[in-house]
């Protein structure tokens, strides 16, 4: 239930203020979308789901450059965009997951239309937003730490997850997160699919020489203990100092940059997606 015991309608979720919350949509995020995607799917159903999916166009192994443009875009839509973007961003994923259903050969049953794990996956973007925001811009307390939390439901609302179903208050998130994290776990599939991810492995080898060393070990860093122990990856002392490091230069980067530019990736793909509604060409 929300704060205030009203169920929303579909208007008016889509129409949820989240300006507050869009400021922490910044480049440096771009950084940790890899160590969030491992979040998400560290829920078994998401994981199998994702790693099982039959939607060929939409999968990061396959077409990466093009997943990443749609998630980057769907965050876009969720954080800057306005009810009728947000609208026609999920009618667009909606054609997609309503095709991820797991059969009689999944390990686990699964179902991308489920509100429940739509729960899960926005909860790990709200974190990954949360993270990024407060490593740039200092700790968020008190009444905005409140308001920023609440806009962040739009993480969830932009797909088919009912805004009551967004725990009432950020307390009450860290008590829904502290459960769902207990039962976390990634199986030897699923962690083979996803170190290819943080790897570059689905990346030209060179890219993948030149570029995978970085993006795995920080990837690995930026998980929480208990999903880097579900990946049994190791973890060492020189390694969180490198990534200590690694942060306060990406942080003191981004301190430096004027917000606008920062975010110009974002309002770009935003208009592109308003621009391909309008031509009726596909969002995802």
């Amino acid at each position: 239930m929300t704060t205030s015991d009203k169920r929303m309608t579909r208007a008016e979720m889509d129409a949820i203020d989240s300006s507050f919350f869009a400021t922490s949509l910044v480049s440096m995020g771009q950084t940790m979308s890899t160590a969030n995607v491992i979040m998400q799917l560290a829920n078994p159903a998401v994981g199998y789901g994702v790693a099982h999916s039959k939607v060929d166009s939409g999968r990061l192994d396959l077409h990466p450059v093009k997943r990443a443009r749609t998630t980057a875009s769907y965050l876009a839509v969720a954080a800057f965009g306005n009810a009728e973007d947000r609208r026609h961003y999920r009618q667009a994923v909606n054609k997609q997951h309503v095709q991820v259903r797991s059969d009689g050969d999944s390990p686990v049953a699964y179902d991308a239309m489920n509100p429940e794990l739509q729960l899960w996956v926005a909860a790990c973007l709200y974190m990954g937003w949360e993270d990024i925001y407060q490593r740039v811009y200092g700790p968020l307390t008190g009444t905005e730490r409140e308001t920023f939390y609440q806009q962040g439901k739009v993480c969830g609302t932009t797909l088919q997850m009912p805004a009551e179903m967004w725990p009432p208050t950020r307390d009450a998130f860290d008590t829904y997160w502290d459960e769902q994290v207990a039962t976390i776990s990634i199986s030897d599939e699923v962690r083979h699919f996803l170190i290819d991810i943080a790897n570059f492995g689905y990346a030209h080898p060179l890219i993948q020489k030149r570029f995978g060393p970085t993006k795995y070990r920080r990837t690995i860093g930026f998980l929480p203990v208990p999903f880097r122990e579900a990946l049994r990856v190791p973890w060492t002392d020189d390694d969180q100092r490198w990534f200590d490091q690694y942060i306060s230069k990406q942080v003191a980067r981004e301190r430096r940059k004027p917000r606008w530019l920062s975010q110009l990736l974002f309002r770009a793909l935003l208009w592109d997606v308003r621009i391909r509604a309008r031509l009726g060409r596909p969002l995802v």
